[in-house]
C-alpha cells in the first residue's frame, strides 16, 4: 500500500512537470516560464506564481490545473522605451537616471515606479529642496512599449533657516556656527549649497565643535542633542544643538612613565607638547603621543605603545597627564590593502604610512597616516579599518579611498594699484597622472605686467619625504608709474624641501635668472632724453644738446639707472627656513609663522652679494572672532669680491613695508633733476613692524568672506652702497659738481644721494575679502612720518577674482 501511494505521487509530479501549457506570453520564452514549475509538487503552485511575479516581467500570473495539464496564463508588463524627466532645472537628468531603478529596455513595474518617485524626492531633499513633488505617468506606444515620464515640481530651496545653540557660555553661537561647514540661509543662498540640510554634514560639524572645545580645555564637553525640525512656514530647517560645556581645565603635572627598562623617562620628556599651566588641549596630547611613539620606535622598541592617562581635579580645574610607555602586543601588519582608488596610484597612498607590511602594528602611526591622506586633497573620503590576519599575531589594514577631481582651470581677473588691470589663465593639477605630483602652467597679461610661469613639484623625491621642484618663469614689469625703467626677469629655480618636524621645514634653492633693464625714451616716456634728445620734445641748447635741467621736467631716469641698463645674470643659492604653527594657512586665527631666507649670489653670473631676509607673524584671537596680528620683518644685502651692488640687486620697498607709501616710495633716491621722487635707487637694509586687528563686519554673513581691519605700520629702508659717479659719455671724466670742467648746463654724471634712516609710519583701515573667488584687499593709510623725497599713496587695492 505504501509503495503504491509513493508511485502515485511520483507519477503526479512527473505529469505536472511534463504537461505545462503557457498562454499570453509575447516576449518571454515559454520554456523560461516552465522552468519555474518544473519539478514542483501541486502544493508549490502558489510559490511558483509569486516567484514569476517577483521577476518584474509580468503584471499578472494565473496557474490552473486542467486534469493532468497545468495552464499558466500570464499578462506581461510593458517594455520601457525610455525614461523621461520633466520640470527638473536644478538637478541634471543624468543624476536622476542614476538614481531610479526604471530603465530603458527594462520591464515596466508600477511598484518600481512608485519607489522611484520616493528616490527622486530623496535626491531633492539632499540638494535642499524638501518641498519638491514628483508624479509619474506612462505614454503607451505600439508593440507593448511605454515611455515612463516623471513630472517634477522642484519647489523652493529648503535649507537651514537657523542654527541655534543651547548651553554654550564659553563661546558665542556665532563662533560655534563659524566652526561648522553647514551655514544658514541668507541673501547668498542662490550662490551656495552649504546651507542645505544634510544630517551627515551636521554630524561632521558636531565633531568639529567637539574637537574645538577639547582643544581649548573643555575636557568634559559633550553634545547633549541635535534636533532638526522642518518649519514649513519658514521654508527651511531649524537646527537646535544642545551642549554641555563643563569646566575649562588647565594642565597640572606632566610626566612620562616608562615601563620599558631601557627607555629612560627623562630622555623622552622633551618630546611632550603639553606643559604645566597650559590650557588643556586634546590636540597637544595627540601630538605628544605621536612624538613619543616615534622616539621609542627610533630606540628599537617597535611594539611600544604610548597611552595617555589623565587625572581630573575638579576643585583646581586641572588635569594631571601621564604618558605611559609600555610594551604592546606583538602584532604585525600582514598586508595593507588599498581599495577604491581608480586614479591615484597605490604608492601615493602607501607612502603616507610611516609603517609598512611586515612592520609592527601601531595605532598612533595608522591614525597619523589617515590624517595625512585626508589632508592631501586627492580623495573625497578616507577610511582605515583593520581585520584579523592569517594568524592571531597578524592584522590586515584596509585603506578605503574615493578619488576626487584635482585638476583646475582658472581664468582670473583683477586690479592692483601697482600693476593695474591684470588677467591670468592657469591650468593646474595637484595629482598629476595619479602620481601625487603638482603641475601648474600660467600666463598673465596686464597693463603694467605680463608673464608666464611653469611649476612642477614631486612631493616624495627619491622615495623620501622631501619635495623637489622646478620653476621656470619670465615676467615683464613696467615700473614707469613709480620709477623710470622697465624690467624683464627670465629664469628658473630648483628647490628641495626637507621637513625636519611637523612645524619646521628647510628648503634649499638654486636660482638662475637674467634681468633686462631698459629706460624708455619715447615722446610719451622721455626718460633718457637728457642723454638722447627727442625732436620736438626735448628742450635744446644752441649747440643741439639737451638743455639741463629743463630736460628733466618731463621725467628723467637717474644716471645710476641708466648705467644699470642691459642684462644682468644672477646665479644664486639659498635656503628657506620655515617654522609654522598657524591653525589655517589662508585665514589664520592663531599660531606663529617665521621664515628666514639666507642667499648667496656669485656662483657664476654678474652679481656678487650675500643677502638675508626674515619675517615673523603672530596671530592671536583677542575676542570672539577678533584676531590680533603682530608682524616684524627685515633684510640686509652686502656685496663682496670687490664689486659694487647693482641697482637690480637692491631692495625696493613701499606698501609691503609701510602702507601709505607708493611702490618704491621709500628709501635712497637721486635728487638730481626735476623728478627726484621717481628715481629710487634701492637700499641695502630694511626693517619694519606691523600691528593689525581683524574683525567681522556686523550684519554680513561670514561666508561672504568680508572682514575689516585696523593697522599701524612702521619701518625704514636705507643704505645705498652702489657707485655714485658714472662716465655716461665715455670721455674718461665725470661731469660732477666740484670737479674740474663741470658743466652745469649738461646732465650731471654723479647722483645727488638722499639716504635717510627716518622711520616711516602710518595708520589706516582695510577691507579684506577672503573668499573662494580669490583674495582681495583694500587699504587706506595715512602717513604719520616720512622723509623728503618719499612718495605716498593713501589708497591701495590688490587682488583678483576667478570667474
Amino acid at each position: 500500500m505504501l509503495l503504491a501511494t509513493v508511485a502515485m505521487v511520483a507519477g503526479a509530479d512527473m505529469a505536472y512537470a511534463q504537461a505545462v501549457v503557457v498562454q499570453g506570453n509575447r516576449r518571454v520564452e515559454a520554456e523560461t516560464i516552465r522552468s519555474y514549475l518544473t519539478g514542483r509538487g501541486a502544493g508549490s503552485v502558489e510559490e511558483a506564481r509569486r516567484e514569476l511575479l517577483a521577476t518584474g516581467m509580468f503584471r499578472d500570473v494565473r496557474i490552473n490545473r486542467r486534469g493532468s495539464t497545468t495552464v499558466v496564463t500570464v499578462v506581461e508588463n510593458e517594455l520601457i522605451n525610455r525614461v523621461v524627466f520633466e520640470g527638473n532645472k536644478k538637478i541634471n537628468k543624468d543624476v536622476l537616471l542614476g538614481e531610479v531603478q526604471s530603465k530603458a529596455r527594462g520591464a515596466f513595474s508600477q511598484a518600481t515606479v512608485n519607489a522611484d518617485i520616493e528616490r527622486i524626492k530623496d535626491v531633492y531633499r539632499r540638494s535642499g529642496r524638501g518641498l519638491a513633488t514628483v508624479t509619474a505617468r506612462t505614454v503607451d506606444l505600439p508593440n507593448g512599449r511605454v515611455d515612463v515620464v516623471f513630472t517634477i515640481d522642484e519647489g523652493e530651496k529648503t535649507g537651514v533657516k537657523a542654527i541655534n545653540f543651547v548651553g554654550n557660555h564659553a563661546f558665542s553661537a556665532s563662533k560655534l556656527r563659524g566652526l561648522m561647514t553647514t551655514t544658514e540661509m541668507n541673501f547668498l543662498s542662490w550662490l551656495k549649497t552649504s546651507d542645505v540640510y544634510d544630517p551627515d554634514r551636521i554630524n561632521a560639524d558636531l565633531e568639529l565643535i567637539r574637537r574645538y572645545y577639547l582643544k581649548n580645555g573643555y575636557a568634559d564637553f559633550r553634545v547633549v542633542s541635535s534636533d532638526a525640525v522642518f518649519d514649513a512656514a519658514q521654508g527651511g530647517y531649524i537646527v537646535t544643538i544642545t551642549v554641555d560645556e563643563g569646566e575649562q581645565y588647565r594642565v597640572g603635572d606632566v610626566r612620562v612613565e616608562s615601563q620599558i627598562a631601557d627607555i629612560d623617562s627623562a630622555q623622552i620628556q622633551g618630546r611632550v607638547k603639553t606643559a604645566a599651566g597650559d590650557v588643556y588641549s586634546a590636540e597637544a596630547v595627540e601630538k605628544s603621543l605621536q612624538a613619543i611613539t616615534t622616539e621609542t620606535g627610533k630606540r628599537g622598541y617597535a611594539f611600544a605603545q604610548v597611552r595617555p592617562v589623565g587625572q581630573r581635579d575638579p576643585a583646581s580645574r586641572t588635569i594631571n597627564i601621564a604618558y605611559v610607555v609600555e610594551e604592546g602586543p606583538r602584532v604585525y601588519i600582514e598586508r595593507i590593502n588599498v581599495r577604491g582608488n581608480t586614479r591615484s596610484r597605490d604608492y601615493v597612498v602607501r607612502r603616507e604610512f610611516d609603517i609598512g607590511e611586515g612592520d609592527p602594528y601601531n595605532k598612533v602611526l595608522i591614525d597619523r597616516a589617515e590624517r595625512r591622506l585626508n589632508n592631501l586633497g586627492y580623495f573625497k573620503k578616507v577610511r582605515i579599518t583593520n581585520e584579523p590576519g592569517s594568524t592571531p599575531d597578524r592584522v590586515i589594514v584596509n585603506v578605503d579611498v574615493e578619488d576626487q577631481s584635482t585638476g583646475q582651470f582658472s581664468i582670473s581677473g583683477g586690479y592692483s594699484t601697482a600693476d593695474g588691470f591684470i588677467g591670468e589663465v592657469a591650468v593646474s593639477e595637484s595629482n598629476f597622472l595619479g602620481r601625487g605630483q603638482y603641475v601648474r602652467v600660467a600666463g598673465s597679461w596686464g597693463q603694467r605686467a605680463q608673464g608666464v610661469d611653469f611649476s612642477f613639484t614631486e612631493p616624495y623625491f627619491l622615495g623620501q619625504r622631501m619635495a623637489f621642484g622646478v620653476d621656470l618663469f619670465s615676467k615683464y614689469t613696467d615700473n614707469t608709474n613709480y620709477a623710470r625703467y622697465e624690467n624683464r626677469v627670465t629664469g628658473g629655480q630648483l628647490r628641495l624641501g626637507l621637513p625636519i618636524t611637523e612645524e619646521f621645514t628647510v628648503t634649499w634653492r638654486y636660482s638662475l635668472y637674467q634681468s633686462n633693464l631698459k629706460v624708455p625714451n619715447t615722446a610719451s616716456k622721455p626718460y633718457n632724453d637728457c642723454s638722447v634728445p627727442i625732436s620736438g620734445v626735448t628742450p635744446l641748447n644752441p649747440n643741439g644738446s639737451a638743455m639741463y635741467p629743463n630736460c628733466t621736467y618731463n621725467g628723467e631716469a637717474s644716471v645710476a639707472i641708466k648705467e644699470a641698463r642691459g642684462d644682468t645674470l644672477t646665479s644664486l643659492v639659498g635656503a628657506t627656513l620655515n617654522y609654522n604653527t598657524l591653525d589655517n594657512i589662508r585665514d589664520p586665527r592663531s599660531g606663529f609663522f617665521a621664515e628666514v631666507k639666507p642667499e648667496v649670489a656669485g656662483l657664476g653670473g654678474d652679481s656678487r652679494f650675500i643677502r638675508a631676509t626674515a619675517e615673523a607673524r603672530y596671530y592671536h584671537e583677542i575676542w570672539d572672532d577678533i584676531v590680533g596680528m603682530l608682524k616684524v620683518q627685515g633684510g640686509h644685502i652686502a656685496g663682496f669680491g670687490g664689486r659694487d651692488l647693482r641697482i637690480v640687486d637692491n631692495f625696493f620697498l613701499g606698501p609691503s613695508l609701510v602702507r601709505g607709501f607708493a611702490p618704491s616710495g621709500i628709501g635712497p633716491r637721486d635728487l638730481n633733476g626735476g623728478d627726484a621722487r621717481s628715481n629710487a635707487l634701492g637700499g641695502t637694509t630694511y626693517f619694519g613692524a606691523t600691528a593689525e586687528v581683524q574683525f567681522p563686519i556686523f550684519g554680513l554673513p561670514r561666508e561672504l568672506g568680508l572682514r575689516g581691519a585696523l593697522f599701524a605700520d612702521a619701518g625704514t629702508l636705507y643704505g645705498y652702497k652702489g657707485k655714485r659717479a658714472f662716465d655716461l659719455n665715455g670721455n674718461g671724466s665725470f661731469n660732477c659738481p666740484g670737479n674740474a670742467g663741470f658743466n652745469p648746463s649738461a646732465e650731471p654724471e654723479c647722483i645727488n644721494l638722499k639716504d635717510d634712516k627716518t622711520i616711516r609710519s602710518s595708520v589706516g583701515a582695510s577691507l579684506l575679502w577672503s573668499s573662494p573667488l580669490g583674495p582681495i584687499r583694500f587699504d587706506y593709510a595715512f602717513a604719520l612720518s616720512k622723509a623728503d623725497g618719499d612718495r605716498t599713496q593713501a589708497f591701495r587695492f590688490s587682488g583678483g577674482t576667478r570667474f
